[in-house]
């Protein structure tokens, strides 16, 4: 291992030289001048991996020289030794973005233990986590091999994503190679899962999970207080680990109450997902219930343009009664500030429903804007991307306005998303729908093991074009290309993110409550 490196100004070096001659002797190589003018010179000319600064030096101060290192390179580490404990001096010294202080006299034993925790401190975290990462590899490796219930599942993919946030800090590129195969492996037998149990789910509602249709019976009417609005945000197209990185925005004006999980319906596109969120009915019932608002894949026009009409039936329907509330849906920034600008007409709502579209269209951009696909390149880039545009929102002052109120807040979204890496090709005829991760229509030419077959789309709960029309879906991070176009469609689509699909990032969805704090 590389030596640690040591600047260490201070005009009176001659005393210290048992503290030096210790360091030297556990590895450390230690470099001594007797003021400021020195040290930056040293400091210009060399390279060090953390500087000791005496406060109180002739000519530069030791807060003028940290002022001045900190310009030249303000990732270095800067320890300021002083012997005025006066409140001032601290609160100026780290307003020049000192790592840490110390009160003379100092032991050879503090020296080191500073020296350890700013320059050690990344590598022992790596290596522990690391460690802790490889132990539990074996347990979810295992675990995999179980017949897992979907409780079971979420707690597995839960896990997976704590690891992937922990490890992305990481540079270690094996641990994320091993962490990514796993992560496939269980992708893959959480599609079968899904082949085994989604229909009968369907056939009796009771016996699995929470889905799309029953979100807001289930888990949203259940919250509703008199004289006390609950905010129901829909973030489009959300996946859990998006919302692990915006959360700890978030909790610094709420309190995290629940952190809850439902399962998005197939396909898992807002055309499905998020209409059925809203009317509480699978596609089937809702293309019974409205056959003028509801949308097939071939019919002209938008597919979410009833939702208002939705909530309000199903309200009327499930409470058996009308209760004040709002739809809202953001599709622009602008539409975001008026929405900001209006918030207190909301405060005498029991309910508003407030869906924003901004990260499904982020998504897509990544598809159709060379620079979105640069800058959202992997998984990291994606969320660090969502992030970005949370921090700067307007939904992010919609929260802090609800912050400041006697309200119920909870975030959720419609379906996730996955990145795509794997062609499978299908053949349809020209009325098969444009989806990547989903076909529905009638004599489809597909490769049987790569696709999750739903041969009689009623037995799923969704609408049948034809008498002969099935849904196929995609499973895993596979996506759909014809034939004829291979190398366009692969060229254009591969390592982007798409939804529609089975997968543990499509379906596997946070719902989550906070109050103010």
């Amino acid at each position: 291992m590389q030596e640690t490196t040591i600047l260490w100004a201070d005009d009176e070096i001659d005393l210290l030289k048992p503290h030096v001659m210790f360091l030297n002797e556990k590895g450390y190589k230690v470099t001594t001048v007797t003021n400021g003018h020195d040290a930056l010179d040293a400091f210009r000319n060399g390279y060090f991996d953390i500087v000791f600064l005496d406060e109180n030096m002739p000519g530069l101060t030791g807060l003028e020289t940290l002022a001045e290192i900190k310009n030249i390179n303000p990732d270095v580490p800067v320890v300021l030794i002083t012997k005025n404990e006066e409140e001032h001096l601290m609160e100026d010294a780290i307003g020049s973005k000192i790592d840490d202080y110390l009160i003379k006299p100092v032991h050879p034993k503090q020296i080191q233990l500073t020296i350890k925790r700013l320059t050690d401190n990344k590598r022992l975290v790596s290596e522990k986590t690391s460690m802790a990462y490889q132990q539990d590899f074996r347990t979810l490796g295992m675990t995999l091999n179980d017949n897992l219930s979907y409780s079971e599942w979420v707690d597995v993919y839960k896990k997976l994503i704590y690891w992937e946030l922990s490890l992305e800090k990481l540079e270690d590129a094996g641990m994320h190679e091993i962490l990514t195969m796993q992560k496939a492996e269980a992708n893959a037998q959480f599609c079968k899962f899904i082949e085994k149990n989604y229909i009968g789910w369907l056939k009796d509602p009771d016996s699995g999970p929470v889905t799309s249709s029953q979100l807001m019976k289930k888990k949203l009417f259940p919250l509703l207080e008199p004289s006390k609005p609950t905010f129901f945000i829909l973030i489009d197209n959300l996946r859990y680990d998006q919302w692990k990185i915006l959360n700890s925005i978030i909790t610094e004006h709420f309190r995290l109450d629940e952190e809850d999980i439902y399962f998005s319906i197939l396909p898992t596109a807002t055309q499905y997902a998020r209409n059925a969120i809203f009317s509480g009915l699978m596609p089937l019932e809702m293309e019974k219930r409205f056959p003028s608002m509801w949308q097939n894949d071939e019919d002209e026009g938008g597919k979410n343009l009833f939702e208002e009409q939705f909530l309000k039936d199903q309200i009327q329907r499930v409470l058996k009664k009308d209760i004040k509330h709002s739809y809202t849906k953001v599709l622009t920034y602008e539409q975001g500030k008026d929405l900001v600008e209006n918030f207190n007409n909301l405060m005498g709502n029991d309910l508003n429903a407030i869906v924003f579209n901004f990260v499904d269209m982020l998504s897509h951009a990544r598809t159709d804007m060379a620079m979105i696909r640069e800058l959202a390149n992997d998984e990291a880039a994606y969320r660090s991307l969502t992030l970005s545009w949370f921090e700067h929102s307007p939904l992010l002052e919609l929260l802090k306005k609800i912050s400041q109120k006697n309200c119920k807040l909870v975030i959720t979204t419609d379906h996730g998303t996955i990145r795509v890496k794997h062609p499978s090709k299908v053949i349809g005829d020209r009325n098969t729908n444009t989806n990547l991760r989903y076909k529905q229509g009638k004599n489809l030419n597909f490769n049987a093991k790569e696709v999750f077959l739903i041969k009689n789309p009623h037995d799923a709960l969704l609408p049948k074009l034809h008498v002969s029309s099935s849904f196929i879906f995609t499973k895993e991070d596979s996506y759909f290309v014809y034939p004829n176009n291979y190398n366009h469609f692969v060229n254009y689509y591969n390592e982007t993110f798409q939804h529609g699909g089975v997968s543990m990032e499509e379906m596997i969805v946070p719902f989550i409550t906070y109050s103010p704090k």
